[in-house]
C-alpha cells in the first residue's frame, strides 16, 4: 500500500499556466480565466514592487490546486482558489486561503475581500469559517453565465496592518 503525497505549495511560475488553464477550465468552464489573465496577474507578483502572491498545490507532479491574490495599499482581493475536484474537502482550500492570508499580511492589507458565485456554497462555507463576513452581491457578476457574486470581506480587529483572522469584535455591514 502507497502512502498518499500531501500536496505542497509553492509559487506559481509561467510554466505552471498550461496545467492551471486544464484545471480552471475543468471547475469553470462558462467563465474560466484565459491565458492571457494569467500571464497579466504573473507579471506583478515578482520583484520589490510586487501586488500579487499566486500560489500552485501540487501532488507530486500532478497540479491539484492554486490560488492568487491581488494588494492595493490597505486592501487585498482574493482573485482566485480552485482545488481539483478529486481534492475537495481534504482541507487544500483552507491550505490555499492560509497562505492567501499570510500573504495579505505581508502586503500590510487591514481588508481581504473577494467575490463568491452564489451558488458555490462550498466555497461561502470555507470563507465564513475564516471569519469573511457577506457584504453585499454584484449582480451578472459572472459571464456569460449572468451569475450574481456574493461580495465578502475580512477586515483585521487591530490597527497593526496584518489581515490575521480574528472573530471579535467585528461588526456587520450590508451593502446591496
Amino acid at each position: 500500500m502507497t502512502t498518499p503525497v500531501t500536496p505542497v505549495l509553492r509559487e506559481m511560475r509561467w510554466w505552471d499556466i498550461d496545467s492551471v488553464l486544464e484545471l480552471e477550465k475543468d471547475l469553470f468552464p462558462e467563465d474560466a480565466w484565459s491565458r492571457g489573465m494569467f500571464w497579466s496577474e504573473l507579471a506583478h507578483s515578482r520583484g520589490p514592487e510586487a501586488t500579487r502572491r499566486y500560489v500552485v498545490a501540487e501532488e507530486g507532479e500532478r497540479l491539484v490546486g492554486y490560488a492568487g491574490l491581488a494588494s492595493a495599499g490597505e486592501l487585498a482581493d482574493v482573485q482566485t482558489i480552485a482545488v481539483a475536484r478529486d481534492h475537495w474537502g481534504t482541507g487544500l482550500g483552507s491550505v490555499l486561503l492560509t497562505e492567501l492570508l499570510r500573504a495579505a499580511t505581508a502586503f500590510e492589507c487591514a481588508e481581504v475581500m473577494l467575490e463568491c458565485r452564489i451558488d458555490n456554497i462550498r466555497a461561502q462555507k470555507l470563507y465564513e469559517r475564516f471569519g469573511f463576513e457577506a457584504i453585499g452581491f454584484r449582480r451578472g457578476y459572472y459571464q456569460p453565465g449572468n451569475v450574481d457574486a456574493l461580495v465578502m470581506r475580512l477586515t483585521t480587529a487591530s490597527e497593526s496592518g496584518s489581515a490575521a483572522v480574528s472573530t471579535s469584535e467585528r461588526g456587520t455591514e450590508i451593502n446591496g
